[in-house]
């Protein structure tokens, strides 16, 4: 079973990355509280084109797009505060020619200022299309060979303006999402034909003197839902710059990283992220150029963490329902895993920096643990209603109940040594009174005596042993343990010896000659179903204890009804009084035994 599931929960896992999308939706609620924790870097602002922006310039520069003197106004602009860089997330790729003079202007402005950076895009597109058209990466500024790389490597790129593009201060912006379409990573770098193109976050911080992790991916630390970095409207900025007299603070950017972008829904620069819908592109730049600058790094558990964390707790569920733990402990302690692990999943990532797996593994374990538990319920319930049968033939349907509910089987309770004590009851004169009845009579006769025997046995919590002709056994001290075995036995024996007395009143003449005797001796034997496992098995006793106890039965005749041991004389000293009765040979034992009958107080 536990191999079938593993099986199908891999293949499930492979077509349909169930259990990645739910660890994701997990790894965004931490990220979330994380975010909350953490605010956004306030030496990072946003010049946002918004709603309101794109609105006011249409009087005097028209609809968006304007021509780059507009940007190039901006630079001028902002250059006068010094800023630690000016970052574009808009494209400056084909050139307006209606507007050549002002494109001009603008890549001038920009190339005579040492610190302003420009987005480029890689674009998607088929190798063959690539070597014909491609841009070629040893020109690029931004591109590394890496071992092995193709020195006539191309690469279908959009880069900004050419002169831009010379100043080497460019960086890719392509963003990838995850399989179920969220923004988490940032890439620091495109692999392209053993070229390694650095993106544009990672190019800034190079500059800044930021560290740049080594892998291809960073995954982002948010800072907060949309508009957690300050933002100033692009409008409000541009002509207050132009103003002889500005309003605005003379220090607003100085020495901050600015980031010219758009959060205008027209614009179409929206991502899905681990904070929300319609999340600006430009605030996804923002917060990694964040996660940079102040070394915030998200490590993730290597890969192997999730199928071994998985594989182990399926063992350790498949050991314990094979070892015939009850699903209620092993449900218990796989809530307690649970939390814990969703608390560890947690505790890693708030104060570890660490993304490990909670979901999948706790997936696979409940989807394994509910049919298992199923299943286990189903064969408990099975053997609790093959225990009841089996030992509802020979005890007490109270000690069978408690039985049950300890969960012990057949098999627990053999092969057992034991001290105990055991009852032999012969019936006397039973061969002149069956001399003188039909074969039906005598039936009717015998269990209606039994019947009044047992009772007595099991209100004594006796173990009802067997039936031998007109004999029966049992005993104390098992399956259940009974520190008072002895003094129960004889209780029984007592209060056996007062039902034949009323047994008799109930035969009239014919009881005159009914007796029995009984005999009980206390000793070890060995306890167990013996007999064949395919037909028939009794739940008894054997060994020399049983033998003495069947013998000092039989030496009850002509001597008393009722005799035992000295073993079981000296457990019930404070119960009653014994009359010795000597030593008497026993059939089949070299020594004497010494045996004593009880003596009752009457009322």
């Amino acid at each position: 079973m536990l191999a079938a599931f593993v099986w199908l929960a891999a293949l499930a896992a492979a077509h349909w990355d169930t259990a990645g999308r739910l660890d994701n939706l997990y790894l965004d609620w931490n990220l979330r509280r994380l975010a909350a924790q953490h605010p956004a870097d306030p030496g990072i602002v946003m010049i946002d084109i918004d709603e309101p922006t794109l609105e006011a310039m249409v009087p005097e520069y028209g609809r968006y797009p304007w021509t780059r003197a507009v940007y190039g106004q901006l630079l001028e602009g902002l250059a006068r505060q010094q800023p630690a860089a000016i970052v574009f997330d808009i494209l400056f790729i084909d050139p307006q020619k209606e507007h050549l003079a002002d494109d001009l202007y603008f890549v001038r402005t920009a190339t005579a200022l040492p610190n302003v950076y420009f987005p480029m895009v890689r674009l998607s597109a088929p190798p063959q299309a690539e070597r014909g058209n491609g841009y070629l990466l040893k020109e690029l500024k931004n591109a590394t060979a890496g071992p092995g790389a193709d020195p006539e490597a191309r690469a279908a790129l959009l880069l900004p303006l050419p002169g831009l593009s010379q100043t080497g201060r460019l960086g890719t912006i392509n963003v990838f999402a995850d399989a179920d379409g969220v923004v988490r990573r940032y890439p620091m770098h495109l692999e392209t034909y053993g070229w390694r193109i650095a993106s544009l976050p990672a190019r800034l911080a190079r500059d800044l003197g930021y560290s740049v992790p080594a892998t291809e991916n960073l995954m982002i630390t948010w800072h907060g839902p949309p508009r957690s970095y300050r933002t100033v409207s692009f409008y409000d900025v541009f002509t207050d710059l132009d103003r002889k007299q500005p309003q605005r603070p003379a220090e607003e950017f100085r020495g901050r990283i600015v980031i010219v972008g758009t959060t205008a829904s027209g614009l179409h620069d929206l991502k899905l992220t681990p904070m929300g819908a319609n999340y600006p592109g430009t605030e996804v730049l923002a917060t990694t150029i964040d996660n940079l600058k102040n070394g915030e790094r998200l490590r993730v558990s290597p890969a192997w963490i999730m199928p071994a964390t998985t594989a182990l707790v399926l063992l350790v569920l498949a050991i314990g329902f094979t070892r015939g733990i009850s699903p209620l402990p092993l449900g218990a302690g796989l809530l307690v895993f649970t939390v814990a692990l969703a608390a560890g999943g947690w505790a890693a990532m708030a104060f570890g920096r660490t993304v490990i797996p909670v979901v999948s593994p706790l997936l696979f374990a409940w989807l394994y643990f509910l049919p298992a538990a199923i299943r286990a319920y189903w064969l408990e319930r099975r053997d609790r209603q093959r225990v009841t049968q089996l030992f509802s033939r020979f005890l007490d349907p109270r000690v069978v109940k408690g039985l049950v509910e300890k969960g012990e089987t057949d098999a627990s309770l053999s092969g057992q040594k034991r001290e105990i004590t055991v009852l032999f009851s012969d019936i006397r004169g039973f061969t002149t009174l069956s001399e003188r009845k039909s074969a039906q009579e005598i039936v009717d006769l015998l269990n209606r005596y039994f019947s009044l025997q047992v009772e007595v046995i099991f209100r004594h919590q006796g173990t009802l042993d067997k039936y031998i002709g007109d004999a029966i056994m049992a005993f104390w001290g098992a399956p259940t343990d009974q520190a008072d075995h002895a003094p129960r036995a004889l209780a029984c024996a007592r209060e056996m010896e007062q039902a034949l007395l009323r047994f008799r009143q109930e035969l009239g003449p014919d009881g005159e000659n009914f007796n029995i005797g009984i005999g009980i001796h206390t000793g070890e034997a060995v306890v167990g179903f013996i007999g064949s496992p395919e037909h028939r098995q009794d739940y008894t006793v054997i060994g020399d204890t049983v033998n003495t106890a069947s013998r000092i039965e039989g030496a009850t005749r002509g001597r008393s009804r009722i005799l035992v041991s000295a073993a079981v004389r000296d457990a019930c000293r404070a119960r009653c009084t014994f009359t010795d009765r000597g030593l008497v040979k026993l059939k089949g034992k070299e020594d004497k035994v010494h045996l004593f009958e009880p003596k009752w107080e009457t009322s």
